[in-house]
């Protein structure tokens, strides 16, 4: 069907608007080179996977060799993907990097694994040291400096860091530790190490991501689970009162079933937001929600948020946040999957920080022991 691309678009224009299907459109460059012509006739599937936090995303693309004159391609070599419709034009999925190539058959085929060439290797290299005296900002510019990339930090980038090491790990685990601790993420888009809170989607460039509506037409198959939300009532996380010489304890949530955090903190200012960072990350895991989108959405990103205004009560009564989506162009068309959860703590959690007596107080216990 794509080798007939140009006919059946000539056929498509002379049919009335109402009539017409829409037709996916894509591009494939490799190496610089737009060889999406050679390519039209063999593909069988284009795949991109999209994930939140520091998961590369990736490439997989299935070729026809079933006479044999494909040449299976170098590994590193670069591969750029745009998506979309003739309607709505061409979406940049990024750059990726070829690192595994497959030939199976019969009948033969190739197979292509690549990812998101904004992953570096050296972002992924163990490494150790220490950062006194600084903020969430410089941490995150120093280590974008050293791979030449740019930072873009979200509100809390002038929050103090008295101490931290960084022991035998990546500079993407040791940033997503600490993203760990403030409920954000640390990824890397076109030349930029993003570090932004999870619950505020973000582009790039740091621009607000647009809130996307979809309706029950959209999709061809919905799922939505919810977990008890009685499981845990709360957070609760220790800290280290050096001058009484005690340990003491802050709540994220309320006295009950809380679930205790493992790790002692250095201060109680540490600790609270260890316990709201996982608090939010337990209320926005209480409920998921999955989507197969037969009109494929391209434009969509993890991070983006979404209103289902028009489905069933109660996944109307929520703001979702896309954690992973998988666009798949094949002899069906252009498909989106999604898998979203709750953006609903976030909103809760300002609210509970702007009245005293909320949900989230700083709860200040002194051990019997």
């Amino acid at each position: 069907m794509f080798a007939a691309q140009s006919a059946e678009s000539a056929a498509a224009s002379q049919q009335p608007e109402a009539y017409r299907y829409p037709r996916p459109i894509w591009r494939v460059i490799v190496a610089g080179q737009d060889v999406t012509g050679e390519v039209r006739p063999r593909l069988q599937s284009l795949t991109i996977t999209e994930c939140r936090s520091d998961q590369a995303d990736q490439l997989d693309l299935v070729l026809d060799d079933h006479d044999g004159r494909l040449e299976l391609p170098a590994r590193g070599v670069s591969v750029r993907v745009l998506l979309g419709w003739e309607s709505t034009g061409l979406v940049d999925k990024g750059t990726f990097e070829v690192d595994e190539v497959e030939f199976s058959g019969p009948p033969d085929v190739i197979t292509l694994r690549a990812r998101s060439a904004d992953m570096k290797s050296a972002l992924r290299t163990r490494s150790a040291r220490s950062f006194h005296g600084t903020t969430i900002k410089a941490i995150v510019e120093t280590i974008a400096k050293a791979h030449g990339l740019t930072a873009v930090v979200g509100t809390f980038g002038n929050t103090k860091v008295q101490h931290i090491d960084q022991t035998d790990e990546s500079d993407l685990a040791f940033l997503n530790r600490i993203g760990k601790r403030y409920d954000a993420v640390a990824t890397v888009k076109d030349q930029r190490l993003l570090f932004l809170p999870i619950e505020h989607g973000k582009t790039a460039s740091g621009k607000d991501m647009p809130t996307v509506t979809l309706s029950r037409r959209d999709g061809d198959r919905i799922r939505f689970h919810i977990a008890d939300r009685d499981s845990y009532t709360g957070v609760r996380a220790s800290w280290q009162d050096k001058g009484k010489a005690k340990r003491r304890h802050v709540l994220a949530g309320v006295i009950g079933n809380a679930k205790r955090l493992r790790q002692l903190y250095a201060s109680e200012t540490d600790a609270l937001e260890a316990a709201r960072a996982e608090w939010a990350r337990i209320r926005r895991g209480m409920a998921t929600f999955e989507m197969d989108l037969a009109y494929g959405r391209p434009d969509l990103s993890p991070q983006t948020k979404i209103r289902l205004p028009s489905i069933k009560a109660p996944l109307n009564e929520y703001t979702w946040l896309n954690v992973k989506l998988v666009h798949q162009l094949d002899g069906n068309g252009l498909t989106t999957k999604l898998e979203a959860e709750t953006a609903e703590a976030a909103d809760a959690r300002a609210e509970d920080e702007a009245q005293p007596g909320g949900d989230l107080p700083a709860v200040d216990i002194e051990d019997a022991d």
